[in-house]
Parts: structure tokens; sequence; C-alpha cells
């Protein structure tokens, strides 16, 4: 009988922790070593597009190039995410040479310390060892999530999300053919801000029983963290093409993978239905008579001015609130965006996927009335760890960010909120 393991919480705040590899099971296992404060040393000769924006953010150093011993100079626990026997086993041999800790994603019985399944309820981190045996682990930590939850809901602890109803019925009236064959379902799920506790509790249980996950590059990297070992993750952000060519390809894995009978979820940051094109998703899979269930999610356009302290309304100063994508320039062509409007609104404006354009946006609300002095907050990153807030005034703003040096994803709140709760 092997000896089992011994269970313990790793303090890893400023120590040097190495991932070997770039891949899907990195994108996955990175998240939760960054919430621990670690200092994380990556060395793949390629990363997916959520790894890059964590090495463009400066959360993490990057090795662009395969592993070589000296990697684990300084290291107090590796984590080997590649699925070759061969280069994980050398990168274990130097790891026990070192007296290093190892985890490895090819091979459990070859590690020396095993990832176990994480659930987060607050303060509370629940790890669960199923003994060499992911699945089981999985199944006691969702049983302990949904008494976690069930306590929340009696006002034991905080209070989590909401549920909504069944698969919603969307067609053009004209009749769709059944496919052949034993279909499964998608779920297209808001995951929230950035926040992975902000995610509903029936968009979590959804992931709990998914088979395939198509993620977007801003859903909470620790969610992915959660997902069975089993299940398959593709990264949409890594899909080719140009955006239309890349929601093409995104919806029809959507289709292909529950046609093969999956239980596929689409997890999209924020709600699917504000500039998160669900709606192409939903039509798509109607047309291919995948039932569909839709999970609203917490938006950025209000969670995030609320997290920096910015009510999106408040009484006496604003009676209304208007979300706009800022993705288009305002003299550009193809802007739906009638701005001219938008400047003679006296209620708040919250401009998502606008700080490439904030220079040209606020220049356009002022050319046509809004008051320069107007307050405005920017919220990078909001409801994470990485917030960013900047406070400033329509007419100096853009400025402002360009030297703060903010970079997307923010969210821009003008109006006299921003100062509301100030005083």
């Amino acid at each position: 009988m092997s000896a089992n393991p011994y269970p313990l919480g790793l303090r890893l705040a400023g120590r040097r922790v190495v991932v070997v590899g770039g891949g899907a099971v990195a994108t996955r296992r990175v998240p939760a070593l960054l919430d621990a404060d670690a200092e994380v040393l990556l060395v793949a000769p390629e990363v997916t597009p959520a790894l890059q924006a964590h090495v463009d953010a400066g959360r993490l150093h990057w090795r662009p190039r395969r592993f070589v011993p000296e990697d684990l100079d300084g290291a107090w626990l590796v984590q080997v995410a590649v699925d070759d026997p061969h280069a994980a086993a050398a990168v274990s041999a130097v790891a026990a040479e070192r007296r290093i800790f190892c985890v490895r994603a090819d091979d459990r019985a070859a590690a020396t310390a095993w990832t176990p399944a994480v659930t987060r309820h607050g303060p509370v981190t629940v790890a669960v060892l199923g003994g060499g045996d992911p699945r089981r682990a999985v199944g006691v930590r969702d049983a302990v999530r949904e008494l976690l939850n069930a306590q929340a809901a009696a006002g034991v602890g905080p209070v989590a999300g909401v549920g909504v109803g069944p698969p919603v019925p969307v067609g053009s009236g004209d009749a769709v053919t059944p496919p052949a064959g034993p279909v499964g379902r998608v779920a297209l799920v808001g995951a929230g801000p950035g926040d992975p506790e902000l995610i509903t509790v029936k968009g979590w249980r959804l992931l709990t029983e998914a088979e395939v996950v198509v993620a977007d590059r801003l859903v909470p990297g620790l969610l992915l963290d959660e997902l069975r070992p089993d299940v398959e993750l593709v990264d949409a952000a890594k899909i080719p093409y140009g955006p239309s060519r890349t929601q093409e390809e995104i919806n029809r894995i959507l289709v292909d993978r529950a046609l093969a009978g999956k239980v596929v979820v689409r997890l999209k940051g924020g709600d699917p239905y504000v500039f998160g094109r669900g709606g192409e998703e939903l039509l798509a899979c109607a047309a291919a008579g995948v039932p569909v269930t839709v999970v609203p999610g917490v938006t950025s356009a209000i969670a995030v001015p609320a997290a920096a302290g910015v009510p999106v309304t408040h009484r006496a100063v604003a009676h209304e609130f208007t979300v706009v994508s800022g993705h288009v320039a305002p003299d550009s062509p193809a802007s739906l965006v009638r701005w001219e409007a938008l400047a003679g609104l006296r209620g708040t404006l919250v401009v998502l996927m606008g700080l490439k354009n904030l220079a040209a946006i606020t220049a356009t609300l002022t050319r046509h009335g809004r008051d320069a002095a107007t307050p405005v907050a920017v919220v990078q990153e909001g409801t994470t760890g990485a917030q960013r807030s900047l406070r400033s005034t329509l007419g100096t703003v853009a400025a402002d960010v360009a030297g703060a040096g903010l970079r997307p994803p923010a969210i821009v709140v003008i109006g006299e909120v921003v100062d509301a709760l100030t005083g």
C-alpha cells in the first residue's frame, strides 16, 4: 500500500514557482499561483494568449525556450505542465536532485506533490486529495461546494449568485430537422467581471458538469483551475483568423462538440449578451438543433464601477445610465453610436472597450456639448487583485490615462456619479 500524502497549505507569497509548459494545463494552473502571490517563472517556447496577457501585465516572467536545469535556481516548487513524458521526467529529475517538490500533469505517480481539487468560498479554501483519483477528489470537492452554498443561502456566510430557467427555445419559426444520434447541450455562461466568486451558482454548477469549455481570454483564471482534469479546454483567444472568422470557428466548435453528445460550456467574461456575441452563438446552435441554456453574468458595466466606489445611478445625481462600446472610433463609418446624442444626456455614460479610442471619444463628447469638467473614473481590471483606478475630468482623462499607463481591460465612467460617494 502506498503512503498517504501529507496535506499542506503552501504560503508562496514572494517565493519562486517554476511552471514548465505554456499550454492549456499551464493556463489552468497559473492563476491560482498568482492568486497566492507567488513569483511565477514560466518556461516554454510558446504560450497561450491567456498566459501572454499575464506576461504583458507583468504578473509573471516568461523564458521563451525549452527548460534547462538552471531554471530551477531559487525555486520552491515546480509544476510540469507538458504532455511529453520524457521532457517531464527530465524536469522532475532535476527537481529531485535539488529537493524541490514537483507536480506533474502527465504522471501523478511520478510526482512528489499533487495539486488538489479546490473550491474557494470567501476566505475559506477547501482542497481535496482523492488518493490519486482526480474524479473522486472533484466529486468530494463539488459536494463540499454545494454544502457551502446551501449554508450561504440559509444565511450562514456570504450569499452567492442566482440561477435561471431552462434552455431557451430560439428559432426563426422554420422547422429544424433533429440531428441523428444523441445530442449534447450548450450553456452560454457569463463568468462575471473578473472576481471568480462573482459567477452565479448556476454558472458554476454547469462548469462542474462540462465536458468541453470554450473560454474567452477575460474569464477569471481561477475558474479554469477548478475544472476536472479530463475537461477539454478550448482557448477562444487562440483560434486563428480575424474576428469574424474566429467567431465562425467558435460557433462550429460549439455545434460540433454538442452534436457529438458533449456537454459544452461557452464561458464568457461578464454577461454573454453585453457585447459578448452570445446571441450569434445561440442562433448558430439553434440552427443546428442544439439545445442552449443562457446563464446571465454580472456585467462589468455595473460591477466594476461599483468595485471602485462609483454607483452608476444615485438619488438626486443620475436617474439614468447608458452603456456603450468604444471599440470603434466615433468618426469611423462603422460606428453605430450617436455620440452627439450621448453628449446631450445628463445621466451616467459607461464606456466598455474604449481605452484605445478614449481621446477621440472625449473630444467628440466635449465638442457636442458635454462639459469638459465632468468627472470621469477609469477602472482597470476591476474586481480583481490587479484593480487600478484613476479619477479625472472629461477634458484631461485621455492624457491622464496615458500618463498613468493604464491598459485594457478597463471601464470608463463619465458623469457626476463619479463623485457621488466622495463627499
